[in-house]
């Protein structure tokens, strides 16, 4: 009696990679965009017969669907991953798509980071070729670097040539992105002159270039509060086409969008989520416009704005915060006292002149609205 045995081959061992990768994005606590939501994708790329940009995993409309959200003719929902004028991202996308740079602009909290995330997930299937920008961000970070062992050893070569995010994305034919630009030294910033324009990355040190591929196209980020630190030099400025993102036109838009990231984070973090706190969520953003407007939505009171920005990506973080209060210390659902420190965290940036304003509203516009008695003796009892 003989007994066969079968071996696995190059497709059981890329099912089990797949598996293995699968697993892995499952338990990160905060997966990139391209595992988060790669069944989305598989089911844009199996429906898109639209024409596709050299080396894009989907044309620009279903890129455009994969942010926006929508139904597909099979049935299957795409969730939004961005809410907001469907114009912007329609301009974002097909910017991509030319010779252009994309420069993503709005005051922080807008979803710059996350709308450059999901595009480069959409456009390349990679999201990672990230540049961080700080003011310590050398010009290697762009361009290149060395492994210093290989470089004493043997001398300069390719092998001890260590890419950049950009120098791979240039090779690859894939979407780089740099967060922050406005924040890199100005001489640093120069930096991405010659790859926009010329497309390609000179290495004097070798006598050799990269020449970008087709499909390599890259997005910045920058917001509006750090005009002045490291502007843009006019020459870098024209290589790309600006985009700026709002923030949210409506009350209910901005609740829509607290909700939708809340509910995400809940999940990944095993948070219990339930309609009742749809009320304390309404009651932050209200909080946070009022306060950012400068008026209060009846448009009958004038108040003071503080000093911080009290953005969506705060109020996301409040909210998330107070779900984590009400599930490990209350009974799960979310109430005014879970909400209020966090406010007054995100409202009271400067001491001395944001505590004396909020205070103020408080006592001129919390204490008088009908149904927020329980919100005003939450947040007196944690500003005292």
């Amino acid at each position: 009696m003989s007994v066969s045995v079968e071996t696995a081959g190059p497709a059981a061992e890329g099912a089990d990679a797949a598996d293995v990768a699968a697993e892995e994005a499952a338990q990160a606590l905060r997966p990139h965009a391209e595992d988060a939501f790669a069944a989305e994708l598989a089911a844009l790329a199996a429906q898109d017969d639209r024409p596709r940009p050299e080396r894009w995993l989907l044309s620009p409309w279903a890129v455009a669907t994969y942010l926006l959200g929508g139904t597909l003719p099979d049935g299957t929902v795409i969730t939004p991953k961005y809410v907001g004028p469907r114009r912007l991202v329609e301009v974002a996308v097909t910017t991509l798509a030319t010779d252009r740079a994309l420069l993503l602009l709005g005051v922080p909290g807008t979803a710059k980071t996350w709308v450059s995330e999901h595009l480069a997930a959409a456009v390349s299937g990679d999201s990672t070729l990230l540049v961080q920008g700080t003011a310590g961000t050398p010009e290697e970070a762009i361009r290149y670097g060395w492994n210093y062992a290989q470089l004493l050893a043997h001398g300069p070569s390719r092998d001890a040539l260590v890419p950049s995010p950009v120098m791979r994305a240039m090779s690859e034919g894939m979407t780089a992105r740099v967060e922050e630009l406005t924040r890199i030294p100005a001489d640093v910033q120069d930096t991405l002159i010659t790859i926009l324009s010329e497309k390609t990355l000179p290495i004097p040190e070798l006598g050799q270039e990269v020449q970008a591929v087709r499909g390599f196209n890259l997005i910045a980020t920058a917001n509006d509060r750090d005009r002045g630190v490291n502007d843009l030099s006019s020459a870098l400025r024209r290589r790309f086409n600006t985009v700026v993102l709002p923030l949210p036109e409506s009350a209910d838009a901005e609740v829509d969008i607290v909700s939708r990231r809340v509910d995400q984070m809940g999940r990944s973090l095993d948070l219990p989520a339930g309609p009742e706190g749809i009320d304390e969520i309404r009651r932050v953003v209200t909080v946070f416009r009022e306060l950012r407007d400068g008026v209060t939505t009846d448009g009958r009171t004038k108040v003071k704005s503080p000093s911080g920005t009290l953005s969506t990506a705060e109020a996301i973080s409040v909210v998330t915060n107070g779900l984590a209060l009400a599930a490990h210390f209350g009974d799960g659902v979310l109430r005014p006292g879970d909400v209020a420190a966090g406010i007054l965290g995100a409202v009271v940036r400067d001491p001395a002149s944001d505590r004396v304003i909020w205070q103020e509203y408080l006592e001129a516009v919390v204490r008088e609205r009908d149904g927020w008695k329980d919100f005003y003796r939450a947040c007196r009892e944690v500003s005292a």
